[in-house]
């Protein structure tokens, strides 16, 4: 969809409604075969909603100044603006004034004051010289500045902004910005301080040549509001320390090669809410570096505790998350799209990436759906050091690798689903360790597959296992205590189930197949094998009621299908099939140090 599209749909505050029901996730990321037998990634498009959460009550720390509450304004300052003009009010005299036709610019030295701002000029601004923290509530306010900054406070202490129950409110700014000498003049809505967004109302900001929210400090923005930013030109909201989204509804859409929808010097947290992100921008060469384009980037650290979070970035090299040190995921929903190609230019070049982080990333909880389908590059979830997945679902689907990491992948728990079109599964660039949970990885044919370690430690000692691919990294036997079977030169048809069942005919679990494979290698284990036994493994299977996860189902009645093999288990790691060139064994063979076979 075109971003034009939503631009004017934000400027009449008409949205096309998307649902945030767990149920429309289901199948939202999944590889599907076309006639020719190639694969093709396909997701939902991801659309802006305006209508409100029931976040319920929010819970106000007594002892927080981040809270509006915590404070009293005893003081207040009535800004009514009309067309060319605009008019304050100021009962107290607590302010002094200047006024120039709808262009406010108040300077304060007083404690305790609030600003009412309510109205309409297509050629006004509010401005805030003052000492002290202080509260701006908009009540109804459809103001532009051709020439600046709609809102600048130049105070550096906390700006309060309360969004009035009920009102809509539009802050537009212009092209370019006359010269504001020494002062800064970030953005739409910039404040030298801290700002904190809360109250029950509507915000849109209309960003045309810088940011739209921006501080030099950090902002939060709490429940119970809806804020629209819509930024042609730069990110849409800018932190020099921190970006808190505690919870309400933010949809943020840029445009601009290099931009981001939240940009943070510092962190940026999600804990709540719902968080729309459209870009559309590719990536460009700064300072003899690339720079894409990313609905997140934060500097720091990023970390999601709750909420539902939903980014779509469709230029070249363009990023899901990225964060130059820890991602670390433990609640709420996660859902991200890159359709962009690889940014190559000379010497230059950036990848799409659906979750990227230069250190660790950590996922303990939460609903993660990537998906990745821009080609060479376009990987699902990279970290540039480890990955650890200790619960949650995750659910990539990538051209390139899906689940990608430097040194070291760890699974102990939750649910992964990992499914490469032209790449493996999952890689490591070192060891692998999968110690519990259900991880079910995908590649394609050799030399692609389902598990790829490059040589190094790759053990199995816990959880439910599948992969599928032209090739695979063998369990490392001394460090694999759970049986591993690997079935080699068997071919598996699109959207076919395969079952692996015990002795006696009892199906330890299915599988459906994401594409079709020819001579490839298949890889399964599960706590419920044990040394000394056999399993048969069947293809083609009738599936019937039980529970399912991405086609993976442990209490589903199985019947029919066709044998591929019955396998006798003599050690933890146990090879079958046909081990010819085409299944790729390589490495150091078979129950070697992770070799590939």
């Amino acid at each position: 969809m075109k971003f034009n599209y939503y631009l004017a749909l934000l400027a009449g505050i008409l949205f096309m409604a998307c649902s945030s029901s767990d149920d429309d996730y289901d199948g939202l990321n999944t590889i599907t075969a076309s006639s020719s037998g190639d694969v093709d990634i396909s997701a939902e498009d991801i659309e802006f909603d305006t209508s409100y959460l029931d976040e319920g009550t929010e819970t106000i720390p007594g002892d927080d100044n981040d809270y509006v509450e915590n404070s009293t304004f005893s003081h207040i300052v009535y800004i009514a603006y009309n067309g060319s003009s605009a008019t304050v009010t100021d009962a107290d005299g607590v302010v002094s004034q200047s006024v120039s036709g709808a262009d406010v610019t108040i300077t304060s030295t007083t404690k305790e004051v609030e600003y009412i701002l309510s109205g309409s000029s297509d050629d006004g601004s509010f401005k805030l010289y003052s000492d002290y923290k202080h509260k701006i509530t908009l009540n109804g306010l459809t103001l532009t500045n051709p020439t600046g900054a709609v809102i600048n406070d130049q105070c550096g202490k906390s700006m309060y902004v309360v969004l009035a129950s009920g009102t809509t409110n539009t802050l537009t700014d212009g092209s370019t910005y006359a010269d504001s000498g020494e002062e800064d003049m970030k953005g739409t809505l910039f404040s030298e301080g801290q700002i904190i967004l809360s109250g029950s109302g509507m915000l849109t900001v209309n960003a045309n040549c810088k940011n739209g929210i921006v501080s030099d400090d950090y902002i939060i923005f709490r429940p119970g509001n809806v804020i629209n930013v819509i930024s042609s030109v730069s990110n849409g909201v800018k932190a020099n320390d921190a970006v808190t989204v505690r919870g309400g509804v933010l949809n943020i859409g840029v445009t601009t090669a290099g931009t981001k929808g939240i940009n943070s010097e510092g962190t940026v947290t999600i804990e709540g809410g719902r968080t729309t992100i459209l870009t559309y921008g590719g990536t460009v060469i700064e300072d003899s570096d690339t720079k894409s384009c990313a609905g997140i980037k934060s500097d720091g650290a990023f970390a999601m505790t709750g909420g539902e979070l939903n980014i779509q970035s469709s230029g070249a090299g363009g990023k899901g998350i990225n964060a130059d040190t820890d991602i670390t995921i433990s609640g709420g929903t996660v859902n991200i799209i890159t359709t962009g190609k690889q940014y190559v230019s000379g010497q230059y070049d950036s990848s799409p990436k659906g979750i990227k982080g230069d250190s660790s990333v950590v996922i303990s909880g939460g609903e993660i759906y990537v998906t990745c389908s821009g080609g060479d590059g376009a990987e699902g979830i990279e970290s540039k050091s480890t990955i650890a997945i200790s619960g949650g679902d995750v659910v990539v689907n990538s051209y390139d690798d899906a689940i990608n990491a430097s040194t070291k992948i760890t699974i102990s728990g939750g649910r992964v689903y990992a499914c490469a079109s032209n790449n493996d599964g999952i890689d490591s660039n070192g060891t692998l360790y999968i110690t519990g949970g259900t991880v079910m990885a995908f590649g394609t044919s050799t030399p692609e597959g389902p598990f790829d370690c490059d040589n190094s430690t790759f053990s199995i000692t816990g959880g439910t296992v599948i992969g599928l691919g032209g090739e695979s990294s063998v369990p490392t036997t001394s460090a694999t205590k759970q049986p591993v079977i690997l079935l080699g030169g068997k071919s598996y048809s699109n959207g076919t189930y395969v079952s692996l069942s015990d002795s006696s005919g009892s199906s330890l679990f299915t599988f459906k197949v994401p594409r079709s494979y020819t001579s490839c290698v298949l890889v399964v284990s599960s706590p419920s094998m044990s040394v000394g036994s056999s399993y048969t493994i069947k293809s083609g299977v009738s599936v019937s009621g039980g529970s399912s996860w991405q086609g993976f189902s442990e209490d589903a009645g199985v019947s029919g299908g066709t044998t591929l093999q019955t396998v006798s288990i003599s050690s933890y790691v146990t090879t079958s099939g046909s081990t010819s060139s085409s299944t790729g064994l390589g490495g150091m063979g078979p129950g070697g140090f992770g070799g590939r076979w």
